[in-house]
């Protein structure tokens, strides 16, 4: 096993023998190809690539074949260390600079930087732009400055950080080095900010479609969450997700509650001490099985690739967060879920804050842009993914058959009677109470406030008697959302009428629909997903063998202190089951197994082939 990673940036090579030799793939995927000829050639790049995409490639190849060292900017140490524990196992010469390295360590890299040694670098912002680090690099031969995570330079990205509007300055600092922004997520407006913040309004764009087919979208009304959750958890046992929370208090609510039904759930938050975040990031990084129920702080950088569902308990303020945090389930291209469960509250809430937000008008005006995006894929009736690409600028030509509204399609009925009474029962109640008494005093329920208020003598009282409450919330969430109904978010949550939208409803001209939300079959009708995993069941030989190696794999990871995925991803370690190599060339011929770990990890891997035989 060799020592360490070499050096390939003192004798560049082509791209595509790269690929093959280092990585161990045959070919290039969609757009890499050109975007990696592109850099290597000298030019500016915008890549714009979904989570699973093969993104980090097209720097990584260019970083090996151009002279000199490769600068990696990165915003989250979790995401530079498992980068560079990936690019060593490879056999690349690859190290981080970061807040969280212990001084030795630092100075140890700066001497192979100096020298020449390292291909690539990943750095933060805040550790580039200070004088040290910068004069450092300027000292040296750069192969290509690469802005990861680009969508944080964008004021109107969900993810701005201040920090990257200061990289403006790179075309300066290291001219005629190749530069590139790289994202996940960014709509055409992000887009657009991105290169005018780094100064590379004449870099080519390089866009591949966002469309993910191996993600199955859902949304649902709240209904009971801890139950919606509880449901979603059967359909995955013994398997990693993440649940996202709009609070801390409700994660450790979540958690705790999951905990209590014997699953392994770890909570994490903003809010909780640097130690139990650390160890936290370690249990999710090592492969466990587990249920991360956090806030939005967790997520950007999770390079885990087998995390099987998402799910959110509150709604995101925009597409671009909510792709951004769906786009961590599947990045291994299997199938794997993403529920998001909304109610009129949340809708109500978003829209609250973002009018008590500070921001100046203009920003606003696109905040909620994206905020009534967002709320208009929860309530669609047609196919989500088609809703969600358009807000990235891209076009579906047909449904996309793996999501809940394909799978199950919803009815939209004339709800314009039920409409007409639910607002005239806020009406005729003062326009001063909460939700659930308006739904009280429309089903005719006694209560003491009705008696009170004399509620109960209104010519509406009872007259929505025939539906059940779950069928009245049904209809305030979603004249909710079409900006019928307001929720002052006070103390009381007080509903009141938007007189423009809700007067022509009262008089008749103008018509209501509203989604049919009977309970779909739980089946959701995923025949076709369900058949695909059947065809790919392994045969009781090739499990056996694929557990082997996993534990191997573990083994081998405990042992060098990095994450399993790093050393092989699971769909490796499968194909290795299902081909059962015999040599060295057999074994260089699946993908992923490059030379390095060609040479490091061979001997073993064709002993374990060989004992279960």
């Amino acid at each position: 096993m060799p020592d360490g990673p070499s050096h390939h940036g003192s004798t560049p090579g082509r791209p595509g023998d790269v690929l093959r030799r280092v990585f161990g793939f045959p070919a290039f995927r969609g757009l890499q190809q050109d975007a990696v000829e592109h850099v290597t050639a000298g030019g500016d790049a915008m890549v714009l690539m979904p989570t699973g995409g093969g993104k980090s490639l097209c720097y990584q190849i260019p970083a090996l074949c151009r002279p000199g060292t490769a600068i990696v900017i990165s915003p989250l140490i979790a995401l530079m260390d498992d980068q560079v524990a990936a690019l060593r196992q490879f056999g690349v010469a690859a190290a981080a600079l970061h807040s969280e390295m212990d001084p030795e360590t630092s100075r140890a890299i700066g001497r192979d930087l100096d020298a020449g040694l390292l291909d690539l670098v990943y750095v933060s912002p805040e550790r580039l732009l200070s004088s040290g680090t910068y004069e450092r690099l300027q000292r040296i031969e750069i192969a290509l400055v690469a802005v990861d995570e680009a969508h944080c330079v964008s004021q109107w990205g969900h993810e701005f950080r201040p920090e990257y509007r200061a990289l403006a300055g790179l075309a300066q600092a290291f001219p005629g080095v190749p530069r590139m922004a790289l994202t996940a997520t960014a709509d055409p407006r992000t887009r657009d900010d991105i290169l005018a913040a780094l100064d590379m309004q004449t870099a080519r764009v390089f866009a591949a479609s966002f469309h993910r087919p191996n993600l199955h979208l859902s949304a649902e009304p709240k209904s009971g969450e801890t139950a919606q959750l509880l449901d979603i958890l059967k359909r995955h046992p013994q398997a990693s997700g993440i649940v996202y929370c709009g609070s801390r208090a409700k994660t450790e609510r979540i958690a705790a509650a999951l905990q209590a039904k014997g699953h392994p759930a770890v909570v994490f938050h903003a809010g909780i001490p640097p130690a139990e975040k650390r160890e936290a990031l370690m249990r999710f990084r090592s492969g466990e099985a587990m249920v991360m129920v956090a806030t939005i702080a967790f997520g950007m950088g999770i390079d885990r690739p087998d995390v099987r569902f998402v799910v959110h308990l509150d709604m995101p303020d925009s597409p671009e967060a909510y792709y951004q945090q769906i786009g961590r389930a599947g990045r291994d291209g299997e199938p794997s879920d993403t529920l998001l469960l909304y109610g009129g509250e949340d809708i109500a809430r978003a829209r609250h804050f973002l009018q008590m937000s500070a921001a100046p008008e203009t920003q606003k005006r696109v905040m909620r842009g994206r905020l009534e995006a967002m709320i208009g894929i929860t309530e669609a009736a047609e196919c989500r993914t088609r809703l969600l690409l358009a807000c990235f600028g891209e076009a579906l030509d047909q449904p996309c058959g793996h999501c809940d509204n394909c799978a199950a399609p919803v009815n939209l009925i004339d709800g314009t009677t039920d409409a007409q009474k639910l607002l005239s029962a806020i009406y005729r109640t003062g326009q001063r109470f909460g939700g659930l008494h308006v739904i009280s005093v429309l089903m005719g329920k006694p209560s003491d406030m009705a008696t009170k208020f004399g509620h109960d003598t209104l010519s509406v009282f009872g007259v929505g008697a025939d539906r059940t409450k779950d069928f009245w919330r049904g209809v305030m969430r979603q004249l909710v959302a079409q900006g019928i109904i307001e929720v002052d978010m006070g103390e009381f949550a007080t509903v009141s009428l938007v007189p423009d939208k809700a007067r022509p409803i009262l008089r008749g001209e103008a018509q209501v629909m509203l989604r049919d939300d009977t309970p779909a079959p739980k089946t959701r009708n995923r025949t076709a997903r369900t058949e695909r995993a059947a065809s790919q069941a392994p045969t009781p030989e090739a499990a056996t063998l694929f557990e082997a190696l996993r534990q191997w794999r573990s083994t081998e990871a405990k042992t060098q202190g990095v994450p399993p995925y790093v050393i092989f991803h699971d769909t490796v370690l499968k194909d290795i089951a299902a081909t059962r190599p015999e040599t060295n060339d057999d074994l260089s011929q699946i993908k992923g197994v490059g030379s390095s770990k060609l040479t490091r990890y061979a001997p073993e891997i064709l002993t374990l082939v060989r004992v279960h035989g």
